[in-house]
């Protein structure tokens, strides 16, 4: 099987991921993953959400967004598998708004307990870290905002979203005057 990222949108497919889906045969993805690799595709594709891919054929191409291995499907991964690294929304994000990938640590709060995320990202930030979060519909970029502000630890926040799509939109606030999301896609961005 191979697990193969497909870019955060539309034109973000590499080489690499655009020869493995060109020559699949048979495919399965997300609708969105399935829509951004479609003019590649030349076979049988099957949309699915249940992501537990143990089932699936052995000569499958799973088509991931973004990167698999950031919040995607690699995790399901079994010995043998390869996985094709796909153009992330992280890549992207730190690409527009000019941060350092060195120093900068991913924290996902989707479908996560949000005490831990919260402990997490008290952690990093008192480190000196930047901080790239994955966030939850219960824990999004105004509840950040609030938390950060409680903790009186002042941030920048940048809100990303729909990265690498024509309607792509960042905004950046502060934790006392925080960017709103205007979609349920995207990601922020919090700095010094």
């Amino acid at each position: 099987m191979k697990i193969v990222g497909v870019g955060a949108g539309p034109n973000l497919l590499t080489q690499e991921a655009i020869s493995a889906i060109e020559s699949a045969e048979i495919i399965f993805g997300s609708k969105r993953a399935i829509e951004l690799a479609r003019k590649h595709i030349k076979c049988e594709t099957h949309e699915i959400s249940d992501y537990t891919l143990k089932s699936l054929p052995k000569n499958a191409v799973v088509l991931s967004t973004g990167d698999p291995m950031l919040s995607g499907l690699g995790k399901y991964a079994q010995e043998g598998d390869e996985i094709i690294a796909g153009i992330s929304s992280l890549q992207l994000a730190c690409a527009r708004l000019r941060v350092d990938i060195e120093n900068l640590v991913v924290i996902s709060a989707h479908s996560r307990e949000i005490e831990h995320v919260k402990k997490q990202l008290l952690m990093e930030l008192g480190a000196g870290k930047n901080v790239f979060l994955l966030p939850d519909s219960s824990f999004g970029a105004v509840e950040i905002a609030d938390f950060l502000l409680y903790q009186h630890l002042p941030r920048r926040i940048s809100v990303c979203e729909k990265l690498g799509y024509p309607d792509e939109r960042i905004d950046t606030g502060t934790t006392e005057k925080p960017p709103h999301p205007e979609s349920d896609m995207y990601c922020l961005v919090i700095t010094g």
